[in-house]
């Protein structure tokens, strides 16, 4: 006996799925993002309520348990984390969803009667535990647990087909009827599939895999609704997968580059991880006050933030550096690349905590006509995005990428710590030109003085 009936129980999870779509559509901005997440929190609260009142569950103390287990681990970890981790978070989450998946279809596999079913179940063990696997390799990349560098080997391409072979074979093995032995090896084939897919993938390319996996996590939960005979999960598995594969493509398409070559570029030598070394190149360096100058006395100013802003945090010394030179009646925007940072939006949301206005962040299609406009383009903890390299290196690893045109810019002051290359590994030719000027140090650091020299001027 439940206490809803099956049309409300319907209705419920027609109205989880409408929030769950609204939500997608506030991620759309930065302005209406918190919105959306909020709006998506609801709608997950509404189908969690909806199958304990609508479902006939055994075990209640355990699932109780485990819901309280993992908001206890969870709530606190996403609080507390820092801006500059945010993708390995996601990452996380992104593979426990797929694991638990990946879990829930090797439970069902006993109760699956017929090949359709077996089907979905073995779809959702293989592509929930790639979806695991490689999502704890991107963890460890982005957290530095392990090399950010692609990990390529002799053989590794044949290592790789093997294993899929191997499990298609075992799938096939299930779907005609197999055991839960074979099952347990074709989970633990999607397992070592996870891992050798991420593996050559290198610096700026691996948050565009976390988004590629969360697209399979997507995937693999519409898979287990269709196990589970639950519409509400087929529903949200597919948003979740088509969102996660248009935000592969946007990444791509803004790197300059194809998913494939993105996942197996290494084995050409395309990956965007390279050299590590510093160069011995002269370069013109400055003191703040010198910089506060320069800012001082322009007519118009392009902040471009990097993920060296989010390391130092510096989000809100840059939005004071900003107010205080519009004070002064110089016309200041932030120009926002795609994949600057290590996440889509990630230099919006760090932004938007610091108050910057929305209308100062203008996005690369908007602001790149208008760098020649501009004085002074001050580059703040970024590299890749606006390395010259992508457009004149046809050899460059990220030759092709759109960047941002702050060559054009009358005079370009880069706030770095060091000569050491971004994260794709490569030199910035950029920093070495006459129009050119370096401030070296941590980037709040930096700011903070160059701001106190304005504020003196």
């Amino acid at each position: 006996m439940t206490l809803l009936d099956p049309t409300l129980t319907s209705l419920l999870y027609l109205a989880a799925a409408v929030f769950f779509i609204l939500a997608l559509k506030g991620l759309n901005s930065p302005r209406t993002a918190r919105r959306g997440n909020l709006i998506g929190a609801f709608g997950a609260l509404v189908a969690v309520v909806t199958v304990f009142f609508s479902v006939r569950l055994d075990n209640i103390p355990w699932i109780l348990g485990a819901i309280a287990v993992g908001s206890g681990v969870a709530a606190p970890v996403a609080r507390r984390v820092k801006m500059t981790q945010m993708p390995q978070l996601v990452a996380l989450f992104n593979g426990v969803g797929g694991g638990a998946a990946a879990l829930v279809a090797l439970l069902e596999l006993p109760a699956a009667d017929d090949g359709w079913m077996r089907l979905a179940v073995v779809f959702t063990l293989l592509v929930g535990a790639v979806s695991f696997s490689g999502s704890a390799v991107t963890f460890a990349k982005l957290q530095e647990l392990m090399t950010t560098r692609p990990v390529v080997f002799p053989g590794l391409p044949a290592v790789m087909g093997a294993v899929l072979l191997a499990a298609v074979g075992a799938a096939a093995a299930v779907v005609l009827g197999g055991s839960l032995a074979l099952a347990l090896v074709l989970l633990l084939l999607g397992l070592v599939a996870g891992v050798l897919l991420v593996l050559p993938v290198g610096g700026a390319d691996v948050p565009i895999v976390i988004s590629l996996l969360n697209a399979f996590t997507g995937l693999a939960v519409a898979a287990s609704g269709l196990v589970l005979g639950n519409v509400l999960l087929v529903v949200a598995g597919t948003l979740v997968g088509a969102s996660g594969t248009i935000l592969t493509r946007a990444m791509a398409a803004a790197m300059g580059r194809s998913v494939a070559g993105i996942l197996f570029g290494a084995f050409r030598g395309g990956s965007t991880a390279g050299s590590t070394a510093v160069s011995d190149r002269p370069v013109r360096s400055s003191s703040a006050e010198d910089v506060a100058v320069l800012l001082g006395y322009a007519q118009r100013v392009i902040i471009v933030p990097g993920y060296g802003l989010a390391v130092a945090q510096g989000q809100h010394t840059a939005a004071e550096l900003a107010l205080a030179l519009e004070s002064r009646g110089i016309s200041v925007d932030f120009a926002i690349h795609p994949v600057a940072g290590r996440m889509p939006g990630h230099m919006n949301v760090l932004l938007a905590e610091a108050n910057v206005p929305y209308e100062s962040l203008k996005e690369m299609g908007e602001i790149n006509s208008q760098f020649r406009t501009a004085d002074v383009a001050l580059v703040v903890g970024a590299n890749d995005v606006v390395n010259p390299a992508a457009k004149t290196s046809a050899g460059s690893p990220i030759y092709g990428m759109p960047i941002l045109e702050v060559a054009d810019a009358r005079q370009v002051v880069f706030l770095k710590r060091s000569l050491r290359p971004g994260f794709a590994g490569i030199e910035n030719d950029l920093m070495y030109e006459p129009q050119t000027t370096l401030l070296f140090g941590d980037a709040k650091e930096s700011l903070t003085k160059v701001l106190g020299a304005v504020k003196a001027l």
